[in-house]
């Protein structure tokens, strides 16, 4: 049933059977206040928050709790690269690779020691997805992903590697609870005085 409502002089108009906002304002209900527009800047999903981009995300998936340093596949790095925060590489890096926080390789990236050092991470942690040349010593962990290919020694407190990865190379794991015992020192060799009196004396004779 269609409902009618009715100007300030009393006329009927048809009005939608669905819309009460439909009236123009100079035919509303004196007192009653027109609804207003919900503004431009709210969201109409109650002001979610759009989607977190990959590289905002952990490995995971989720939020990680400090920032995350990326170097993209199209950025290529010669010389020593330092960085306080963890660090995503999915380029190239020729040198070597300094922090204190956590250094991910990404598929793409391909990590190389320069002429004048033989390490080319040195880290908290690493995990390796793609490829690196040259040593790596972290104080904590080191994961070798199914898709990594590593051609150097590794120091680390504790490794990981997955089935797939490439590794040539030394590994040397954990710290030992026994310090190694210290190598003998040679026997010193004996005086031949005696010999060579005697040999003296067979010249004499």
């Amino acid at each position: 049933m269609f409902k009618y409502k009715q100007k300030p002089d009393g006329s009927p108009v048809s009005g939608s059977p669905f819309a009460e906002n439909d009236v123009p304002a100079d035919w509303a209900t004196p007192g009653v206040p027109a609804a207003s527009p919900m503004p431009a800047e709210e969201s109409y999903f109650g002001g979610e928050t759009p989607a977190a981009s990959p590289f905002d995300m952990g490995m995971g998936g989720t939020a990680p709790a400090t920032t995350r340093n990326v170097l993209n596949y199209d950025v290529s790095v010669v010389g020593t690269l330092r960085f306080t925060d963890d660090l995503l590489v999915d380029g190239s890096v020729e040198g070597e690779i300094m922090s204190d926080g956590e250094l991910t390789v990404g598929a793409n990236a391909s990590i190389q020691a320069g002429e004048k050092n033989k390490v080319a991470v040195r880290t908290q942690s690493a995990i390796i997805h793609g490829k690196v040349v040259g040593d790596i010593v972290v104080t904590d962990r080191v994961v070798l992903a199914s898709t990594a290919e590593l051609v150097g020694d590794v120091t680390a407190a504790k490794i990981s590697i997955e089935e797939g990865a490439v590794f040539v190379g030394m590994c040397r794991v954990g710290t030992p609870a026994v310090a190694p015992m210290p190598a003998a020192p040679a026997p010193a060799k004996k005086s031949s005085g005696r010999a060579s009196k005697s040999a003296d004396a067979n010249l004499l004779g």
